[in-house]
């Protein structure tokens, strides 16, 4: 995750979920999340796998120049990322695993605006395969935002974030900066370890 948004929303939802699989919709506190909340959404599942968004941050409203609430998530996506999506989509939810994925979209004119998509799962009165948790944060704020009406998502990368018990052991062997002079040449670094 490369997005403030994203590691915030990440965090916190981490946080909530403790030693449960996922946190339950109940658990979630708006006014905890309250500088993140425009960036974020809440997308139900139903059995035609619409997806519809059940709760929409202005910022996405503001990208579509229109309230997203309602508004069939997948429908937001190319045509040939709409199965992407969709599996990504079943992936959280069946596999309880959070998913992070480079965004593009433009509006007409306008250079390409790139995004960072986060997806996690919810539970909903206790029942999974309910309710995604997600962000969708710009890497910066356009100009042409709440102007002009973007045009459908593209994915451009998908990755399913692993157990934080595998993620916390990467950091730990990993305690190095990778740094270069300009014009010297890319070299391999070996770093002696233990095992753990």
């Amino acid at each position: 995750m490369r997005q403030q948004v994203t590691k915030e929303l990440y965090s916190y939802w981490n946080g909530l979920k403790g030693a449960r699989s996922a946190p339950d919709r109940s658990d979630i506190d708006p006014a905890a999340i309250r500088q993140i909340l425009a960036d974020t959404f809440i997308i139900e599942v139903d059995h035609a796998f619409d997806f519809p968004i059940r709760l929409s941050g202005s910022r996405l409203d503001a990208l579509w120049m229109t309230e997203q609430k309602g508004a069939s998530f997948i429908d937001l996506w190319r045509g040939d990322d709409r199965r992407s999506i969709a599996a990504a989509l079943l992936t959280v939810i069946d596999g309880v695993t959070p998913i992070v994925a480079g965004v593009r979209t433009h509006a007409p004119g306008f250079a390409p605006l790139e995004l960072e998509l986060l997806l996690l799962p919810l539970r909903h009165f206790g029942k999974t395969h309910s309710r995604v948790l997600g962000a969708l944060a710009p890497n910066h704020q356009p100009d042409w935002l709440g102007q002009r009406c973007a045009g459908p998502l593209e994915l451009l990368s998908l990755r399913v974030i692993g157990p934080e018990s595998h993620n916390a052991n990467l950091c730990k062997h990993a305690p190095f900066e990778a740094t270069r002079a300009a014009g010297e040449r890319p070299r391999l670094v070996v770093l002696e370890g233990g095992k753990s």
